[in-house]
């Protein structure tokens, strides 16, 4: 497989949240606003990265039998390595994340990684492996909270995550008519399963054309 190509299945083909539907949990809870997502899928873009890179040097030494407690292990080190970093510089991010970084070690798609890909390829194809995968997600996270934050409160908006005082962006579109289902749980639900509809209605129109275009 090409770079290239190992690199763009994770945004698209193989996105982990629209496609393989991997680590609902935390998709589902922090998309209530853009900075909680921006800054979820920043956490698992930098676990995957350096689980990836790992795992993949220490491939051939890791026996069979054990390798998933190792999985774990170096994940579990990444990821706290990751929230005490986060707990010192972004302490209103660390905060709103709440128990949802530490539970990036039971992730299904950094295990699932590592598991499936890292643990079998070298060094480059791994990261640009994980570099896909972590920026599908991030994409996905991001898509969803952008329709539950704009529906839920009628508006759009960015901190920045190392000083929660400064205000990035910040519009009001329709606030007297938002629909505040849409920051509760069943909002997340609801926003995902009418986007996973919508991206499977793409894809049986896509397959349709195909067929009439074969039959031509």
């Amino acid at each position: 497989m090409k770079k290239f190509d190992i690199f763009k299945k994770g945004l698209i083909a193989e996105n982990p949240i629209f496609v393989l539907l991997l680590g609902l949990c935390s998709s589902l809870a922090i998309t209530t606003s853009l900075t909680n997502a921006i800054g979820m899928g920043m956490a698992v873009i930098c676990v995957l990265l350096m689980s990836n890179f790992i795992i993949s040097l220490l491939r051939k030494i890791i026996p069979n039998e054990i390798r998933i407690p190792v999985f774990i292990v170096i994940i579990a080190t990444l990821v706290k390595c990751v929230q005490m970093l986060m707990n010192a510089y972004t302490p209103a991010l660390y905060e709103s994340l709440g128990v949802f970084i530490p539970l990036i070690v039971v992730n299904c798609i950094i295990l699932g990684r590592a598991e499936s890909f890292a643990s079998k390829n070298g060094v480059v194809d791994s990261i640009l492996d994980a570099l896909g995968m972590g920026l599908g997600y991030t994409f996905a996270v991001v898509i969803i909270s952008f329709f539950r934050e704009l529906i839920g409160t009628g508006g759009l908006s960015l901190y920045n995550p190392f000083d929660a005082s400064q205000i990035i962006f910040q519009f009001s579109f329709f606030s007297d008519y938002a629909i505040s289902l849409f920051t509760q749980p069943a909002g997340a639900f609801i926003t995902l399963g009418t986007i996973l509809a919508f991206i499977q209605f793409l894809k049986v129109r896509k397959a349709n054309k195909a067929k009439k275009a074969e039959v031509k």
